[in-house]
């Protein structure tokens, strides 16, 4: 044999054997059973706004800035709110007096007038009546006119209708309120009380604090800017935990199972990250556009989570990763 054949036989067999330790290499780093599956790293957001209208009076945090659950992000001009809620409470005592008025009861002082005015009309009846009977006797023998004796029996009718009107008003005011009196004073009580809440609370609502931590994606407004209720003022995004959306297909869903541990890579990032599979969907979707896999773009497949036991700054929110199931199922044969 010649000796370039010689040389090339050579070249084919090392070739050859270095093909094969790759190989072997490559199927010792993942098992026969794996599943390789890809996904994104969750986008977990959350518009932060004010619940009450008015200027922002002050904002202590910027883009990037990574809070803890609390922190004030934000806080609004009180002086409108302050106002709002004096006047609540001003309000709020009032209705409180008048019913405290109502249970309590007349004053002995009022009663003690009642009875005075009870015993003036009396008084007043008695010379009335008296009147009228002298003229009575009279008007018979003709030494007054009936003009007179009539005014006389009407003046007495009205001293009893005064007499009359006078021991009512004192059972008034020895009864007092009615329950219906009180009943009303008591719903006006309750409903200042509860528009003085609602002042106090939006008050504390023009302070705004970080619901979760996280870290401030965005500041949409500034210091002196007029913002109506609910509307966004900071964008805070949450990376902690960590989730990854994957799918898998239709096929694989029964190799895989809730509590399963997984390894997952992105592009750019030596390390391998570890998570737990958290969460399977019980229904099926269309294969997203912005997932690539193995079979047609038309399969169905299902959507699970993985929770990153091992997180760090550098795996993004929105990155494509790849997570391997090291464990799964043996697929089923058909």
């Amino acid at each position: 044999m010649r000796r370039p054949a010689i040389i090339a036989v050579i070249a084919v067999a090392a070739i050859a054997l270095a093909g094969g330790l790759t190989l072997r290499g490559v199927l010792a780093r993942r098992p026969a059973t794996a599943l390789v599956v890809h996904g994104n790293v969750d986008i977990r957001e959350v518009d932060l706004g004010f619940r009450v209208g008015g200027r922002i009076a002050d904002m202590p945090v910027d883009e990037g800035m990574r809070i803890a659950p609390g922190t004030m992000l934000a806080r609004l001009d009180p002086g409108p709110l302050n106002d709002a809620a004096a006047a609540a409470r001003a309000q709020e005592a009032a209705a409180a007096a008048a019913l405290d008025k109502l249970r309590n009861g007349n004053r002995p002082q009022d009663i003690a007038q009642a009875e005075a005015r009870l015993t003036s009309a009396q008084a007043a009846a008695v010379q009335a009546t008296a009147e009228y009977h002298r003229r009575a006797e009279l008007v018979q023998s003709g030494a007054v006119s009936q003009a007179l004796y009539d005014t006389a029996q009407a003046q007495a009718r009205s001293a009893d209708a005064e007499v009359a009107a006078a021991r009512a008003a004192l059972s008034l005011m020895r009864v007092g309120a009615r329950r219906e009196d009180i009943s009303a004073a008591d719903a006006q009580f309750r409903q200042a009380t509860a528009l003085s809440d609602k002042a106090a609370t939006d008050l504390a609502d023009a302070t705004l604090r970080a619901p979760v931590a996280g870290v401030i994606l965005t500041r949409a407004k500034e210091p002196g800017a007029i913002v109506q209720p609910g509307e966004t003022v900071l964008t805070e995004t949450i990376d902690r935990p960590i989730r990854i959306r994957a799918y898998v297909g239709e096929p694989d869903l029964g190799r895989i199972a809730p509590g399963t541990k997984v390894t997952v890579t992105a592009d750019g990032i030596a390390r391998t990250y570890h998570g737990t599979i958290g969460f399977i969907a019980s229904t099926a979707e269309f294969t997203p556009k912005t997932v690539e896999t193995d079979t047609l773009r038309t399969d169905l497949v299902y959507r699970f989570r993985v929770i990153i036991t091992d997180p760090d700054d550098a795996l993004r929110q929105g990155a494509p990763v790849t997570v391997t199931v090291a464990d799964a199922r043996p697929a089923a044969t058909r």
